[in-house]
């Protein structure tokens, strides 16, 4: 039986779950919660692609939910900073230990953030597409445009969450805590995180596009 590619990414992340939930230890228990909401854009977007949602009215409150949630598919790419945490080198050797939870933990950050973050740039990709049909656009400029807004708002997003720790979460149970440091945020080191951000995603999402013109 085959499988469509939106089921196998269903059972790709219910399997990945369970494998991270099991294995995963202190420090990186955070690893399960920011890869389940890295997974919540890429599953609204695949349902944004069928035709009952494109012509039901839900498809533009589920939009918005998408665009709030879309920054923790890139955001997980941050979570490799933590591989600093497991002491990698022998101290008397300096070679890089043979450690197996060392490994086992490198394993679950590593393709955590890889596959959220390539699969989150598909489903920027395919959100882009129903958004252009559901407006009625065929325009490369209006496009490229919007791809270019969205890595800007998941950039800000990204660094909302990681250096202002202001979870989505937050945004919706208590907006009021979001004012004051937003306003406030705006830096030159802001910026340039941002655009770094930006050219990430950017190459990330270059990458998804030469693949599916390649087939």
């Amino acid at each position: 039986m085959h499988l469509s590619k939106n089921w196998q990414i269903r059972i790709f992340f219910i399997v990945w779950f369970v494998i991270v939930g099991w294995f995963v230890r202190q420090p990186f228990n955070f690893l399960l919660l920011n890869t389940f909401l890295a997974y919540i854009p890429i599953e609204i977007g695949l349902n944004l692609n069928s035709k009952l949602i494109k012509e039901s009215i839900l498809y533009w409150p589920l939009l918005i939910i998408w665009i709030l949630f879309y920054p923790n598919a890139p955001y997980i790419l941050t979570d490799l900073f933590h591989l600093s945490l497991l002491n990698p080198y022998d101290k008397t050797t300096g070679l890089l230990r043979l450690s197996d939870p060392m490994w086992i933990n490198f394993m679950l950050l590593v393709i955590s953030a890889i596959v959220c973050a390539f699969i989150g740039a598909w489903s920027l990709s395919t959100t882009m597409n129903s958004l252009m049909n559901k407006l009625h656009l065929n325009s490369k400029w209006v496009y490229a445009l919007l791809v270019i807004c969205f890595t800007f708002t998941a950039s800000v997003g990204v660094f909302i969450g990681r250096f202002l720790r202001l979870h989505t979460l937050y945004l919706l149970l208590s907006p009021r805590l979001f004012i004051t440091p937003l306003i406030k945020m705006w830096t030159p080191e802001m910026l340039m995180f941002t655009g770094t951000m930006m050219a990430v995603q950017l190459v990330i999402y270059w990458v998804i596009m030469i693949n599916q013109k390649a087939k």
